[in-house]
């Protein structure tokens, strides 16, 4: 009876502040939902089909590999370390109630590991109906690739690339299928430096990471073109602004008052689920299976950058990483 007795004379003492708090409140959770973006509400099935996830112990991949495992398709986990995808495994069995996914070894820094891997899943693999380039690196110091190519670039772009090309086959044979590959809205202020592709005159961590993700983009695009008339589409894609382990070297670079300023605003990040709809979208949605090469954000069409229209660019980049990645036209 005190208590609310005191309850009651706060209410009376303090109307405005009430008021300011409650409305608050509200405002917070409404801008929370608005920044959780687009949800897949899809309700396609996928039993009998067969998924591959890189990069899939973790964040919005691992939450991928969940939602597409329920919607009752195989689902490989392709990972470097094998401890924490085989972790990761177990609870995406758990939680999506299907025994049927498997962990392989994918080192997307070592273009062997990408070619040995290939093989591996040609060998063992009847189909391979969705390829989901979603592994990334972001922000990381200067370093470099088993085959000495700067780091983003070499993981973000040129080890998907050939991964995608190494098993093009497989991915034709079992058309209607689809590519779809996790970019970034870092694309936007991106540019592909052809005469310093590996950004050794002057290397700045997010200009590289930038460069990475306009790439997807334009392979996304590229591929389109390439697999016309073959059942196999290609989709590229802006996830949003995520709480994942993708941030471990761009956080602790980022200036201590900026660090001060939005940490309190984590807040109003989307968390791995929220994060992954718009992969799960282009994965499933039905209503995509005419379109091919385009970008996509909050499960919905979005206009990329200028740069990542560029046709010319486009196959330029396909070229170049051809070059780079040994690609053979037997691949």
């Amino acid at each position: 009876m005190q208590a609310l007795t005191a309850t009651r004379s706060f209410f009376l003492q303090y109307p405005k502040t009430i008021t300011v708090v409650t409305l608050t409140g509200v405002g917070l959770i409404g801008l929370k939902k608005w920044m959780a973006g687009g949800v897949c509400n899809s309700k396609a099935r996928l039993d009998g089909k067969t998924v591959l996830i890189t990069g899939a112990n973790t964040g919005i991949g691992k939450e991928t590999a969940v939602d597409l495992a329920k919607r009752g398709a195989r689902v490989i986990l392709a990972c470097r370390d094998m401890d924490r995808a085989n972790k990761a495994a177990q609870d995406v069995r758990k939680r999506s109630g299907n025994n049927n996914v498997i962990v392989k070894k994918l080192d997307l820094a070592s273009l062997e590991s990408v070619r040995h891997f290939a093989k591996d899943v040609l060998a063992s693999e009847e189909r391979l109906d969705v390829l989901i380039n979603n592994a990334g690196v972001m922000s990381c110091p200067q370093w470099k690739t088993e085959d000495g190519f700067e780091m983003q670039f070499g993981v973000n772009h040129l080890g998907h690339f050939l991964l995608t090309n190494s098993l093009l086959e497989l991915i034709k044979k079992s058309a209607p299928s689809r590519v779809v590959n996790v970019s970034s809205l870092a694309h936007e202020r991106g540019q592909i430096y052809f005469d310093d592709i590996n950004q050794e005159k002057d290397y700045q961590p997010r200009r590289s990471y930038a460069q990475s993700k306009l790439a997807n983009v334009l392979f996304t695009k590229e591929l389109a073109k390439r697999l016309q008339g073959t059942g196999v589409t290609t989709y590229s894609l802006h996830p949003g602004i995520i709480r994942t382990e993708l941030g471990r070297h761009f956080w602790p670079s980022m200036a201590l008052w900026k660090r001060v300023v939005f940490t309190p605003l984590s807040y109003l990040i989307k968390s791995p689920a929220e994060g992954a709809q718009t992969t799960i979208y282009c994965a499933v949605e039905e209503n995509l299976q005419n379109e091919s090469g385009l970008y996509y954000s909050d499960c919905a069409p979005k206009t990329a950058a200028p740069q990542a229209l560029d046709d010319e660019a486009a196959k330029k980049l396909w070229d170049l990483s051809a070059s780079m990645v040994g690609l053979t036209q037997s691949q």
